[in-house]
């Protein structure tokens, strides 16, 4: 589905991408994981037009798509979702999901004007489908509540819906399980599995919440340095010499194994 070749991407001297290449493959759950600083955001922003790179490849389905607009790619069904979620505070749960697709007849003037039964019509066709993701989700019951009164995780749920109300191929989930509570998180990963298996979403999930990874996530691929540096089944990632050294250094690994030998 994706495939990324040598990408770069730099601010000044600092380099956030040195070179990382990776394949997402169609139909998958992709787990990306990484220490803090390790490029995974910046390598997101990349490849889902929010940044240009500075030099390297993007292909989606084969075709390349460097640099594209997010409007262009949200048209080729490639979405993402962000650590703190972006909703419109002051519209209803079913205002936001409603409000997603593109080229809606009331978003020109002449149709305002004197084609209002077609915005009618639209409009319930959207709340229908819009009521749809929200069961499918599990939260119907906060659909007319205003999305800034919503909690955290219940808001990652409304960003996942928001993909739903288009005809999504491949969605990048930054950090789902940020300020989550379990109970949500695990909802959030039942969703994600059911939209990868009934829908054929495929999906690229950063997340920091091990637990999470190894549940949902294979393959799982580590990056390290803006690099690549591993990727298996969560298990083989966790058991890699180069996984535990890139997150605890090569002194705190040290002493954690004389502390296991010499009790």
């Amino acid at each position: 589905m994706i495939r990324v070749e040598n990408l770069h991407r730099h601010f000044g001297g600092f380099h956030a991408v040195d070179g990382a290449s990776l394949e997402i493959r169609t139909g998958t759950i992709t787990g990306l994981i990484g220490p803090n600083g390790a490029g995974k955001s910046t390598l997101f922003n990349v490849i889902a037009g929010r940044l240009p790179p500075t030099s390297g490849k993007v292909f989606m389905d084969g075709d390349e798509i460097t640099g594209l607009a997010p409007h262009e790619l949200f048209h080729k069904g490639l979405l993402r979702t962000f650590q703190i979620a972006h909703e419109f505070g002051s519209m209803t749960v079913r205002e936001n999901l409603m409000m997603v697709p593109g080229q809606q007849h009331g978003e020109h003037l002449w149709n305002a004007l004197f084609s209002r039964g077609k915005i009618r019509e639209e409009e319930e066709r959207l709340r229908a489908r819009a009521d749809e993701v929200l069961e499918f989700l599990t939260i119907s019951h906060i659909a007319d509540n205003k999305a800034s009164q919503i909690s955290g995780g219940q808001k990652k749920l409304v960003e996942l819906g928001r993909t739903m109300m288009v005809d999504a191929k491949v969605v990048f989930l930054d950090e789902v399980g940020a300020g989550v509570n379990r109970t949500l998180l695990n909802t959030i990963g039942d969703a994600i599995v059911r939209l990868n298996k009934e829908r054929g979403y495929t999906f690229c999930v950063i997340e920091h919440d091990m637990d999470f990874i190894g549940r949902f996530c294979d393959p799982v691929i580590v990056m390290a340095e803006g690099k690549v540096l591993a990727e298996g089944s969560a298990a083989e990632v966790r058991a890699d010499e180069r996984v535990i050294e890139a997150y605890l250094g090569r002194g705190l690994k040290n002493k954690l194994k004389d502390e296991a030998t010499h009790g």
